[in-house]
């Protein structure tokens, strides 16, 4: 088995040598911690814990296809908010983008994040292919 980066046009990179957003290594795949973070360097989402969720599974579900699966292959997720009362927006917006058997999760409140206008960060794992439908 080799490790593969995968890449996808939608979601920023990090600057080079620091970490990498997402890596294959046969059919599973890694997705580091992801912030409601555009293209362009700006921060989505401000004040808005549903809003930057969306943003995040979106990009999680950009990252999943460019590695050839869909969103029932992600078999855990790990949510930091910075607080719990942002629990409610969170799974508001996990519910539009997983279906039938929700993958195992954790949601932790965290004092603080890299940045203080980020809200939410969330990390997963997948397996490609192994999802129903």
């Amino acid at each position: 088995m080799k490790m593969e980066r995968v890449y996808s046009d939608h979601v920023a990179e990090p600057e080079p040598g620091l970490w990498s957003n997402c890596k294959r290594c046969g059919d599973q795949l890694y997705i580091s911690g992801l912030v409601s973070l555009g293209n362009d360097g700006e921060v989505l989402g401000l004040n808005d814990p549903y809003e930057q969720a969306r943003v995040i599974f979106t990009q999680m579900k950009h990252y999943v296809e460019a590695a050839g699966g869909t969103m029932n292959d992600v078999i855990r997720v790990r949510v930091y908010v910075t607080d719990i009362r942002h629990r409610p927006g969170v799974l508001e917006a996990r519910r539009e983008f997983f279906t039938g058997d929700f993958p195992c999760s954790t949601l932790v409140a965290v004092s603080q994040l890299v940045d203080t206008r980020y809200l939410v960060e969330v990390d997963a794992d997948a397996v490609i292919g192994a999802g129903a439908g």
